[in-house]
């Protein structure tokens, strides 16, 4: 193969080179990537140029480097886990989360008090520095190894004069529960972010490199004045996990 020519940085034209390579099939899915050796003789170019090039795919999400094995292209199989967001209510009034998946949890939950900060007091319609509830889960699907982590977060406002002002680490569907009682008609809007994720949400998730995760941000509202009560989060590897919805045809809004 001829030297590199194309105009940038030459570990970027190497780059380009490579990954030209991988999506025109000639490094398939899980394959490995030539040596540092075969690529500096195959460009032409330094052992540090090499090494920044693939550093560069690396970053991308392009290929994994598997220490005292070498680089290869990564795979693109579907998620592994779908993950559906349904709550239902019975006749009795009691409530349940339909995620379709048997989640265990890795830990016992962590609770802890924490303020709201600009992005959750947004999300509640509460100003940056509320007193609120936090509870964290880790937690697991032990058929796939999957890892989620779920956060609740309960103004001091909400819990006050219920039962969770002193148990805020109460699963969700018993808290939604709770609120019914306490004379609450309760809605629901959710959201779904792509990010990358913090190195402590990698760490506890196990999700390689250049990995998004999916964030999902659920607010429990009172419907009788829409004021928001609670903020859940799930945060799950992009990678491995999607998020599936049930939708339903709604009325159309009254004409005025």
């Amino acid at each position: 193969m001829s030297e590199i020519q194309r105009p940038g940085a030459l570990y970027q034209q190497v780059a380009a080179a490579i990954r030209d390579a991988i999506l025109a099939g000639e490094f398939p899915p899980g394959a490995p990537l030539p040596s540092e050796a075969q690529l500096i003789e195959r460009y032409k170019v330094s052992r540090p140029t090499v090494r920044n090039a693939v550093a560069a795919l690396r970053a991308e999400g392009l290929i994994d480097v598997q220490h005292g094995k070498g680089s290869f292209v990564r795979a693109t199989a579907q998620p592994v886990l779908t993950v559906e967001r349904r709550i239902t209510r019975t006749s009795a009034g009691h409530f349940a989360t339909h995620d379709g998946v048997e989640w265990e949890q890795a830990q016992e939950p962590s609770v802890h008090r924490t303020q709201t900060t600009v992005a959750t007091g947004r999300a509640l319609e509460l100003r940056e520095g509320e007193e609120m509830f936090g509870c964290d889960r880790l937690l697991t699907d032990p058929a796939t190894g999957a890892r989620a982590l779920h956060r609740t977060l309960i103004p001091f406002a909400t819990a006050e004069g219920t039962p969770l002002a002193q148990a805020p680490d109460t699963e969700p569907a018993k808290v939604y529960e709770i609120l019914a009682e306490a004379g609450h008609t309760l809605s629901w809007t959710e959201t779904v972010q792509a990010r990358m994720p913090l190195p402590d949400e990698r760490a506890a998730l196990e999700i390689p490199d250049a990995t998004p995760i999916l964030h999902t941000t659920r607010v429990t509202h009172g419907a009788d004045d829409n004021q928001p009560l609670l903020l859940e989060e799930l945060r799950v590897s992009a990678d491995r996990t999607q998020v599936a919805y049930r939708i339903t045809a709604a009325q159309p809004p009254a004409v005025r």
